[in-house]
């Protein structure tokens, strides 16, 4: 057992001995590549903080173990060429990746390069979009964002402030190309255009400047984007303001090479200050730490130029040497070995007797695998979290800040990333907070601009290039009053003119113009081509008499409406003749046999009411009956001679002649229109009625109503006829059956016109669609809001209206148009809730009548029931004798009542004071003579009370007395 435990110890010593060999020993040094130009905005700073990067590298003993990075910089020199010899150069000396370009142009080239021998290239200033692409595997971008993404922050500005169409001038380079195309891209998904590219040669001179920029004044759009190098961009500037380009009404947005700029000089140099003031300008955003401002402070100490310090390609370049020097660590943590193979196609060169010494260049064995190592970066660097998007080459969160250059300094105005967009938070820093930003209004702090306004400007004036606006104008056959041709100075007239040159004159800038006639002036043209014209840019905009549909709104913007209009139908009419019985028409016979009904119910519930009250109510059967009649059908005329004098007589009344009213004024009015009527020769009476016809419908040449007809209604374009406006009548006349039309569909303001001449014709129905007459623009032109605002000022001081009335006065027959043709007779159903209502407060009056019937019955009756119980010896029936009593009882005058009611309590008590004093033989003889009493009987109350006494002892007596 011991000799066998030392066996396995032996072994285990061996194979620890042996591990160490087997892994290759880490490299003493490491050389990166680092490729710029010295002595520019972005290569000055990269150059101070690349090597600080490496200092610090070297210096952390966590980071290669020991491995020392060494840095071999060349000198690009701001040129394509030189740029791409100094990669060559560089790749000889065998680095194992580079960082940079700067240049945009030169990473495309030395891309291809590092394809072929490996070597990943960390780029922290080349912004180009186009470097994203497949094509370069082996490039790295190492700076957050790119100029996709800040063209999206550009374009939000713009949006923001509602301009709509900028001009970019650019650097005629990869980097500004890229640029330019990516502004494109963003503005067209927010509705916007780049209306004017201004490319600038690389190397273009002062004067090459001032020309060009003498073409962007030129042009219509004010908000100029400045896309260009740090090193030249400021003559842009220069050459603005000698031109007076930096005044109020101009709007200048540069991307983030001015804020490179103005970063590099601490503090700011006055002169270039003083050349932008009130531009707005982007800085790449990277959040405040403690290793950013100890790389600023070491930065500025490190500099012979005490005024010199980082901007945010330095603080990139500074992350991209350790994005470099991480990968390297965990490639040779892996057991990597730097090794380095000839090339066999570069060796074929030279066999060739090349004297480019090609054969120096190396291809990196293991850069496919340091390239991985560094897509896995994940650190927090100066510039804040250093990772790269899944499946991507670029940075995640790409953010930048707003500025606004104003005074000798920058002030932060907001905030843009891709998540929260423009906000004046900082973007967040977790994903959390960032989807909850997300939703937050899109908002910056006030600005202020050129000029020295705070108030954001228009962005844009009528171009002073010396060209005028194109007008296409419809060359009209008929109806010229809206548009025709003449020999004015413009060479057309009309309505639609008019108010075009109403609106065009209170605008605040001049707008040069001329009219082109469209058509050939035999027939009118078709509308839609002419808006097909202005869609495709042929004229700058439409005007005339051109209708607002919606399939014309998805090509052209349209100003506000200054006619009303919509589609009618236009029908032939006769003149109906009347007859001896025309009066009963106006009501259908139901309605006639309620009315009638009603007039006698109302007549016997007021001959009711009023019966006790009114002596004019009372009488013979025949005169109440009279009264019932004449009383209810005299309200029809309010002239009923009887006065209602009780309060529930009174409140059915007004109730009943308040129906009445709504009778007589509604009669009226329809046997008026009966009188007068005219009538349809088609039969037609609406949409309905046309499109359940088989008659050809007519339409006029041009318009839209044939293409609304068979799209919207399905009406087969077999039954469509184009007529024009001076074959309306005939048409109309001739009939369905004689070659002509059942009926015309076209515009309001035509058939207006057209019916101001001819008054045999109306239309029928109601219009079938709301839409009017408008001046057409191209899409998002700024003219059709200005014109809109001009138009509403004309309507509402009067102008829009004096311009219809010199042009579209009415003629003969302008009343006639809207005329009713079609009268319906009035029918129960109009008028059932006015009856419901009579009917309804003749029930309550009855009902309260009535029951303080029944109370006063029951106080008048009490006593009279107790003397005929105990007298009479014969009595009859209980129900009948209730009813006639009743009955008695309400024939009764209301006075004699209340009389009879009064007198009762004190025969009573008289009748108990007998009673006690004279015995209960004497008794009924002083109680029966007190009930005959003649002050306390009258009417049918004797016949009761004779009745009552002649079934008692006493009925002699009684009869005697009555």
């Amino acid at each position: 057992m011991a000799s066998s435990g030392s066996a396995l110890l032996l072994r285990v010593l061996c194979l620890c001995s042996v591990l160490p060999l087997a892994l290759p020993a880490r490299p003493a040094n490491v050389t990166i590549g680092a490729l710029f130009t010295f002595d520019s905005v972005i290569g000055s700073s990269a150059r101070a903080a690349i090597d600080l990067a490496v200092a610090d590298v070297n210096r952390d003993a966590a980071v290669l173990n020991g491995t020392h990075l060494t840095v071999f910089a060349q000198d690009t020199k701001c040129s394509g060429f030189v740029g791409t010899i100094q990669a060559l150069q560089l790749m000889e000396k065998e680095v194992v990746a580079v960082v940079g370009p700067q240049s945009s142009g030169i990473a495309h080239v030395v891309s291809h390069v590092v394809n072929e021998l490996h070597v990943p290239l960390l780029s922290f200033a080349a912004t180009d979009p186009a470097l994203a692409s497949a094509q370069y595997p082996y490039f790295v971008r190492a700076i957050r964002g790119d100029d996709s993404s800040q063209m999206a922050a550009v374009a939000d500005i713009a949006t923001y402030y509602g301009w709509r169409e900028v001009t970019v001038i650019y650097v005629d380079n990869d980097y500004g190309r890229g640029g330019v195309d990516a502004l494109g891209d963003a503005l067209e998904a927010k509705r916007g255009k780049v209306s004017f590219k201004a490319p600038l040669p690389p190397d273009a001179d002062a004067a090459a400047v001032v020309d060009l920029l003498v073409q962007v004044s030129m042009m219509e759009s004010r908000v100029c984007v400045v896309h260009v190098n740090p090193d030249s961009g400021l003559a842009v500037f220069a050459a603005a303001r000698s031109l007076g380009m930096m005044a109020s009404g101009y709007v200048w947005i540069a991307t983030d090479w001015l804020a490179a700029a103005v970063d590099s000089k601490r503090p700011a140099d006055h002169r270039m200050m003083s050349l932008i003031q009130g531009v707005v300008t982007l800085r790449q955003y990277t959040p405040d730490s403690a290793a950013k401002r100890s790389l600023k402070s070491r930065f500025a100490a490190g500099q012979l130029n005490r005024s010199a310090a980082v901007n945010a390609y330095g603080l990139s370049a500074y992350d991209a040497v350790w994005m470099a020097a991480r990968a390297i660590d965990e490639f040779l943590d892996d057991g990597g070995d730097v090794t380095f193979s000839a090339d066999p196609r570069l060796q074929q060169e030279v066999n060739g007797s090349s004297t480019l010494r090609l054969d120096s260049l190396r291809v990196f064995d293991q850069g496919e695998l340091l390239l991985q190592k560094v897509m896995l970066a994940n650190f927090t660097g100066v510039t804040g979290d250093v990772r790269f998007s899944a499946g991507g080459k670029s940075l995640v969160d790409p953010a930048y800040e707003v500025l606004n250059v104003g005074g000798t300094g920058v002030r932060r105005v907001g905030y843009w990333s891709n998540h929260s967009r423009l906000s004046v938070a900082a973007p967040a820093p977790t994903p959390t907070t960032r989807n909850n930003r997300s939703i937050d209004p899109q908002r910056l702090y006030s600005v202020v601009w050129p000029g020295e306004t705070t108030s954001p400007p228009r962005g844009w004036v009528f171009p002073n290039n010396g060209r005028l606006l194109r007008i296409g104008v419809p060359y009209r056959t008929t109806y010229k009053q809206f548009v025709s041709k003449d020999s004015s100075p413009d060479g057309v007239s009309g309505y639609c003119i008019d108010v075009f040159k109403a609106a065009v004159a209170l605008l605040p800038y001049p707008v040069p113009f001329s009219f082109i006639l469209f058509g050939d002036g035999v027939k009118n043209p078709s509308y839609g081509d002419l808006v097909n014209k202005v869609a495709d840019n042929y004229f700058d905009a439409a005007v005339g008499d051109v209708s607002i549909v919606t399939n014309r709104t998805r090509v052209v913007d349209f100003t506000q409406p200054y006619v009303e209009s919509g589609l009618v139908i236009l029908s032939p009419v006769k003149q109906k003749s009347s007859n001896a019985w025309a009066f009963l028409k106006p009501f259908t016979l139901g309605m006639w046999a309620v009315t009638g009904a009603f007039f006698l119910f109302v007549g016997s519930v007021i001959w009711v009411l009023e019966h006790r009250f009114n002596p004019e109510f009372r009488g013979s059967p025949r005169q109440q009956l009279v009264t019932i009649f004449y009383f209810g059908f005299s309200t029809m005329f309010f002239a009923h001679r009887e006065n209602t004098v009780s309060s529930l007589g009174r409140f059915v009344l007004l109730i009943w002649l308040f129906v009445v009213l709504i009778i007589n004024s509604s009669y009226t009015a329809s046997l008026t229109s009966i009188l007068t009527v005219q009538q349809l020769s088609t039969g037609i009476q609406g949409l309905d009625g046309l499109l359940a016809s088989a008659d050809p419908i007519g339409y006029q040449v041009g318009s839209f109503a044939k293409s609304y007809m068979m799209q919207e209604l399905n009406v087969p374009e077999s039954r469509l006829k184009e007529l024009n406006i001076d074959q309306y009548a005939n048409s109309l006349r001739l009939g369905p059956h004689n070659g002509g039309v059942a009926a015309i569909v076209d515009e309001l303001p035509y058939v207006d016109l057209f019916l101001s001449t001819n008054c045999q014709f109306k239309t029928v129905g109601q219009e079938f669609t709301k839409s009017g007459w408008g001046f057409a623009f191209q899409r998002d032109s700024p003219l059709a809001v200005d014109l809109s605002t001009a138009i509403l000022t004309l309507s509402e001081n009067g102008d829009l209206q004096r311009i219809h009335d010199k042009w579209l006065s009415p003629g003969q027959c302008a009343s006639s148009t809207g005329t009713n043709v079609a009268v319906d007779r009035l029918n129960l159903s109009s008028f059932w809730g006015l009856f419901l209502i009579s009917g309804i407060a003749c029930f309550i009056a009855l009902l309260v009548f009535f029951t303080r019937i029944l109370c006063q019955y029951g106080k008048y009756n009490q006593g009279v029931d107790e003397v005929t119980d105990e007298e009479s010896p014969v009595r009859r029936p209980e129900r009948i004798r209730s009813i006639r009593d009743l009955m008695a009882f309400v024939d009764m005058k209301e006075e004699e009542v209340k009389r009879a009611i009064r007198r009762k309590p004190s025969d009573d008590r008289r009748d108990r004071s007998i009673a006690s004093s004279g015995g209960a033989s004497s008794s009924p003889r002083p109680r029966c003579s007190q009930l005959l009493s003649p002050g306390s009987l009258n009417g049918l109350t004797v016949m009761l009370i004779t009745q009552a006494a002649a079934q008692t002892k006493f009925g002699a007596a009684a009869e005697t007395i009555l």
